[in-house]
């Protein structure tokens, strides 16, 4: 059995605005994290969530049959490149706007497989 991933890049929110949408997922079961993202008000539970599907259908193309049952092993909010604006300020100056952009990875993996150590987080 091996893992299965899948990769939202240069998502348009920050990486810290993610980053405790992720920790409510990791170790649950898929069809579990996704009633629990399906109810939040959040705009980046909606990013997280199409990213586990992806998980599930890139699963469900290699040939596994209940991808409800794969456990989310590995889910990482990672930062990405900035756009960088200038805000025009008093006497002159100016401040830096920096829009963030995030890397979103959600890894996939039979619960079996992870209690015996064949798949390990990279988290």
């Amino acid at each position: 059995m091996t893992s299965f991933t899948a990769i939202h890049r240069f998502a348009r929110i920050s990486s810290r605005k993610v980053r405790p949408l992720l920790d409510l997922v990791r170790g649950k079961y898929a069809d579990d994290a996704l009633d629990t993202l399906k109810y939040m008000p959040h705009r980046g539970a909606r990013m997280v969530e199409q990213v586990i599907k992806s998980a599930m259908a890139n699963a469900e193309d290699q040939g596994v049959r209940n991808v409800g049952d794969l456990v989310i092993f590995d889910a990482r909010g990672d930062g990405g490149p900035m756009f960088k604006r200038l805000m025009p300020r008093a006497r002159g100056m100016a401040y830096m706007i920096r829009r963030r952009s995030a890397h979103i990875t959600v890894g996939l993996a039979d619960y079996d497989s992870i209690r015996s150590g064949l798949v390990s987080a990279a988290v």
